[in-house]
């Protein structure tokens, strides 16, 4: 994690990132996407870290500081794991009317095309959400030798699934006055997609509802699709999300090489 000097204003870097803290890497280093944000009062910072591997087959000494996200001082670069067992969390937000931190993760793969479902929840400080031992709560994954029964007993259910494979890797929570209903209270989810599902699943934005208690509150909504063709070839692949503080929602899209905008009709 490094820390760069930002002049107000300034359109690039023009120096050298000083170092913050050292994060788990190589040299072999399977999911090495990272995002942070900054709590509420700016004293502390939050970091994603993902597994090395699919589910430990590399060996549970190479998850060390792994799937999972860590709390850090940028002050003194002391730092502590925050929650685990996520085995490739991305997005990083706050909800907004409950304070929570709010995490979009991808699962496992290579037991079939519905399993197992990519989702978002809310985290909790020292909590444990199963990788690899379980998936989605206390669900055994058997391929994990030698398992831990007592790991799995600990094992919390995710808040929300937003479909299998779907590669979900943006976060952000609506602003209420940027779109119009229902796009003004709920969480946006920018979706990959699926490298390894028939059929494609994710490949677009979508939004999901929620009440004034800071929780899901019904079924997912598409609000930015069209990035495959007939063919099934990606167009574009849709990865952060954030509001742009002026009314409207920016989408990266890395296969596009474009950040697109979404915003009301006027």
């Amino acid at each position: 994690l490094l820390r760069f000097h930002y002049q107000p204003g300034a359109l690039q870097i023009g120096e050298k990132g000083q170092p913050v803290v050292e994060l788990p890497g190589g040299p072999l280093n399977h999911h090495w996407t990272k995002n942070v944000v900054a709590s509420r009062d700016g004293k502390k910072l939050y970091v994603t870290v993902g597994s090395n591997s699919n589910v430990g087959e590399n060996g549970m000494d190479k998850e060390q500081g792994r799937a999972a996200i860590w709390e850090v001082d940028p002050a003194s670069g002391q730092h502590r794991l925050y929650a685990t067992g996520l085995r490739n969390p991305n997005g990083l937000a706050w909800e907004p009317h409950s304070g929570a931190l709010w995490t979009a993760v991808n699962e496992r793969d290579e037991i079939g095309s519905d399993l197992v479902p990519d989702y978002i929840t809310s985290v909790q400080d020292g909590g444990f959400y199963g990788w690899p031992y379980s998936y989605y709560g206390q669900h055994v994954d058997t391929r994990v030798q030698p398992q831990n029964p007592q790991k799995v007993a600990q094992a919390r259910v995710p808040d929300y699934a937003v479909g299998p494979h779907t590669a979900s890797l943006g976060l952000a929570f609506a602003a209420p006055d940027a779109l119009p209903p229902p796009f003004n209270q709920g969480a946006l989810v920018g979706q990959h997609g699926s490298w390894n599902r028939k059929p494609h699943s994710g490949y677009k934005v979508i939004f999901v509802p929620f009440n004034a208690a800071g929780k899901p509150s019904g079924q997912p909504v598409d609000l930015l699709t069209g990035f495959v063709d007939g063919s099934g070839n990606a167009m574009g692949r849709p990865v952060g999300v954030t509001n742009d503080g002026r009314g409207g929602v920016l989408v990266a899209d890395d296969v596009g090489n474009v950040v697109w905008r979404i915003s009301r009709l006027h």
